[in-house]
């Protein structure tokens, strides 16, 4: 009887161990993917300013090529395939959206870059991506992304790709719209 009392003492010990070790699992991932700069849901760069003085530099033209893909039932395309822009100088691209279901979704875009390197280089001044997007049923929106590419880029790039990944978020549907 002792025996199994014991037993029973390590079962539970092992058992808190192991919810404390899941429950600390997404904390400790955020944190290693913010470190690494990968799949950051909210942008470090959510807070950037309008640039300033910064100055056009029109000796260079970068080309942005635009990406989208969509992990779920709806229709989810950038408005225009690429686009020139100067380092330094403001552009605005626009993604759209439409839900083809009938219910309420809650969904969040997480943008990519390649080169991988220029990640530090793309400053956002306005995106969807910066909060999660609620979609109605059937709703089509239009969604801008405002941003500029800081001058410092090296100058051996010559095209970026931007991509985003819109996605649903699980357990935030809507469940009263659906029934």
């Amino acid at each position: 009887m002792n025996d199994n009392r014991r037993m029973l003492g390590k079962l539970v010990v092992i058992a808190v161990m192991m919810f404390g070790f899941g429950y600390l699992l997404i904390p400790v991932y955020k944190h290693i993917c913010e470190v690494l700069g990968i799949n950051n849901i909210t942008q470090k760069d959510g807070t950037v300013a309008l640039p300033g003085n910064t100055q056009v530099d029109t000796s260079r033209t970068i080309t942005v090529e635009l990406d989208s893909n969509a992990h779920g039932p709806w229709r989810f395309r950038s408005t225009q395939r690429s686009l020139q822009v100067h380092p330094g100088e403001l552009a605005t691209v626009v993604y759209e959206v439409v839900n083809v279901q009938p219910h309420t979704v809650n969904a969040q875009a997480i943008p990519s870059y390649a080169p991988n390197q220029v990640a530090p280089y793309f400053k956002k001044v306005d995106c969807f991506c910066f909060k999660q997007q609620t979609l109605k049923a059937n709703e089509a929106r239009q969604m801008p992304v405002v941003f500029y590419i800081d001058p410092a880029l090296p100058k051996d790039v010559k095209t970026i790709t931007l991509s985003y990944t819109f996605f649903e978020i699980d357990g935030l549907k809507d469940k009263t719209a659906s029934r």
